[in-house]
């Protein structure tokens, strides 16, 4: 349900996948990749993770942290296990 400017009343503020621990899951809210000196641009890396399957509404789940760093992790999307960057994961806003 949404209210009539388009917000969802009682919607949980999301948070960037990036952040989330082993065990996590929720629902993809937005991409919102911005530039940060990588090597791809903010515009290059949505169209990577959306091609990926990361996409609005898709369910997530955090499935297993790396050794070094806690990176890469491994996440679920729907019932695809991709392995991605923090740094990556940080365009993805969950709730």
């Amino acid at each position: 349900m949404t209210q009539r400017n388009g917000a969802r009343p009682h919607s949980a503020p999301g948070m960037p996948l990036g952040l989330a621990r082993r065990g996590y899951s929720g629902v993809i809210q937005q991409l919102a990749a911005v530039d940060s000196g990588s090597a791809l641009s903010a515009h290059e890396l949505e169209s990577r993770l959306i091609e990926l399957g990361f996409v609005e509404g898709a369910k997530v789940e955090v499935l297993h942290e790396g050794i070094v760093g806690r990176d890469p992790i491994a996440v679920r999307v729907e019932n695809v296990t991709i392995a991605v960057r923090r740094r990556e994961a940080m365009a993805i806003i969950v709730a």
